[in-house]
């Protein structure tokens, strides 16, 4: 029989959708307190080859990369971080017509999965509560990140993947690090 235990804190990371990336990384030192500094980031890609879902309220074309902090924290923290992203990408907002200029969406790493979180329900997502939904969007299996039917396309793609794997490595030598402290101490 199972019994409830504490999972262990996970890597989070930003994956940020904007015209100019530079001018919204100036904004990561309102999460710093929280989730540390920047200790990876993927490839800037140019995320309007993959959807034109954001061009309306955006403009084109876009970039988008992935940032990882360096604090570990539990996958609870994910709620508070998706609020927080949420004012940044209010904050940052056109003052004429209220639309975003950036795209913060929030998500964590484990040694198995990729999660990531919205406030949009779909079949395949999962409620958390305080209006937001979660899915696993990459799975860990064969030495490798693996996408799912619901992946989106651009985390499909074999830089993004190799990103989460290096990622993945960075967080496996942190939570070694932390599990060894918790047995020493």
């Amino acid at each position: 029989m199972a019994h409830p235990k504490v999972p262990p804190p996970c890597l989070y990371f930003l994956a940020v959708t904007a015209k100019d990336l530079k001018i919204v990384t100036s904004f990561f030192s309102l999460l710093e307190d929280d989730l540390g500094k920047i200790c990876h980031q993927s490839p800037e890609y140019e995320f309007s080859a993959f959807t034109s879902y954001y061009a309306k309220e955006m403009g084109e074309p876009l970039k988008k990369a992935i940032f990882f902090f360096e604090k570990l924290k539990p996958p609870e923290y994910l709620l508070e971080l998706k609020y927080k992203c949420y004012e940044i990408e209010r904050k940052t907002a056109s003052p004429f017509s209220g639309s975003r200029t950036v795209n913060l969406d929030p998500g964590y790493l484990g040694l198995a999965k990729v999660v990531l979180s919205t406030f949009k329900d779909y079949a395949h997502r999962i409620y958390l509560g305080k209006s937001i939904f979660a899915e696993v969007t990459l799975i860990y299996k064969n030495k490798s990140f693996n996408e799912l039917p619901w992946t989106y396309p651009d985390y499909k793609q074999p830089e993004i993947i190799e990103a989460f794997n290096q990622a993945r490595e960075i967080y496996r030598k942190k939570l070694k690090c932390l599990l060894t402290l918790t047995e020493e101490g």
